[in-house]
Order: structure tokens, then C-alpha cells, then sequence
């Protein structure tokens, strides 16, 4: 099946003034999705190789939604006795808005309003984590988000998404057909199961982002992961 990408059609979550209470639910559910299908997993399979015990490690997550992922990295390294700065940027000022209420005890995350393609960024960080975002992008736009992603880390970047398959889309409309029914989860849940990209074009999106010698990998409940590493 061909990828479904019309850029004049924004998810809910994604327009400028998505209704407060439909986010606020949307994003529970994201973060629950997260939990049980693999995303969680996923991500601090990475961390727990690149985070060691008594490491100093600067972070930047794009398009970090309401903060689930830095939130997951921050209580791996305070187990492990390291230390962790995270910047957890967004373009969503009602998505941050949530964040950071329920990052009140993560004084390690720093939240910020940002469009990632246009971000001058200062600092440069040791990890760039991207998840669940390339798939909101036109094809031309994630070439140029994976450019950025190489341009901020100076050691380690992960991007994980959706894979797109007929599995995918039909297990997407079997569980917002039968769970999660809220009327933003679904129709964004169904629109983003059409506009992730498949195993090959997350591949050929990475070389023609000028990517070499990096890893991919397909995990459990249609997901992907590409990765660099330079230790």
C-alpha cells in the first residue's frame, strides 16, 4: 500500500488550537499506546546502552508531545546513578502546556516551543531522540528532519516511528473501533497509520539525508528504528 500523505490535512493534535480537555485525553492515550505497544521498550533499549552509571549525558527529544519519553529516560538514569539534562522541544504550546505539569518532578527536562526544521539550536547534545514524529512529515521535510537530527548529536541519535503495513492499519482501526473510541485518538491514530512510512522508505529517506553506516531494525507492533552511534 502506497503512503497517504496530504499536507493540507493536519492531525487533531497538530492544529493550533486543538479543544484543551480532547488533547489532554488524546495524549493519555498516546502514552498508554506507548506503554503497551512497544515504543517504551524500544527507546530505553537504546538509553541503557548509551547511559552507563556515573555518565553526564546532555538530551534533546523533537517533538516530545506531553514528555513521556523524558520523563521514561530521567527515572532509568536516577536508578542508575547518572545524570541527565534534557531539552524536550515542541511546536504544540497546549501540548507543553500539559508537559510540563506533568514533568513537575523532573527538574531535569527543560520544555521548549519550537518548529524542529527551524530550530537554531546553541547547544549540541550527546543524544537526539526522535519518536513518533517522522511520520507527520511530507517526505521532503523528514529527509531535512533527519538532517537535523546528525547536525545536534555529537554521539548517538535514534529515530523510531510507526511501519507502515496492512497490519498496521488494520490493527489501528480494530483498536479505536473497540478502545480508544475519543474521536481526536481515533481520527489521528487512523490518520497516522496511512502516513507512516514503510520499512524501505524509512531506509531511503535516511540516505538521502546523507546518513552512512547506521543501523535499522524492525520491532514488535509495527514499529522501526533508525540509529547512529559514534563512541
Amino acid at each position: 500500500m502506497k503512503r497517504s500523505f496530504d499536507p493540507a490535512v493536519l492531525e487533531m493534535m497538530d492544529r493550533d488550537q486543538p479543544p484543551p480537555a480532547e488533547l489532554e485525553r488524546d495524549l493519555e492515550r498516546i502514552r498508554q499506546l506507548n506503554r503497551w505497544f512497544g515504543s517504551y521498550h524500544l527507546v530505553l533499549g537504546f538509553i541503557r546502552s548509551w547511559i552507563r552509571p556515573g555518565d553526564k549525558m546532555r538530551v534533546v527529544d523533537l517533538a516530545t508531545g506531553s514528555g513521556d519519553i523524558p520523563r521514561l529516560i530521567v527515572d532509568y538514569v536516577r536508578k542508575i546513578r547518572a545524570k541527565v539534562e534534557i531539552d524536550a522541544l515542541d511546536r504544540q504550546p497546549a501540548t507543553l502546556e500539559i508537559a510540563r505539569k506533568l514533568s513537575a518532578d523532573y527538574p531535569e527536562i527543560s520544555y521548549r516551543e519550537a518548529n524542529i526544521l527551524e530550530w537554531n539550536r546553541v547547544e549540541s547534545y550527546d543524544i537526539t531522540l526522535c519518536t513518533l514524529a517522522l511520520h507527520h512529515f511530507s517526505n521532503e521535510d523528514a529527509v531535512r528532519l533527519l538532517r537535523r537530527c546528525c547536525q545536534v548529536s555529537k554521539r548517538f541519535v535514534l529515530v523510531s516511528d510507526l511501519r507502515r503495513s496492512f497490519s498496521l492499519v488494520a490493527g489501528i482501526y480494530v483498536l479505536t473501533t473497540l478502545i480508544f473510541r475519543e474521536p481526536m485518538t481515533r481520527y489521528d491514530a487512523r490518520l497516522s497509520a496511512v502516513r507512516a512510512f514503510s520499512f524501505s522508505e524509512m531506509r531511503d529517506l535516511a540516505l538521502r539525508a546523507g546518513w552512512k553506516n547506521f543501523g535499522h531494525k524492525k520491532f514488535h507492533f509495527a514499529r522501526q528504528g533508525i540509529w547512529l552511534e559514534s563512541t
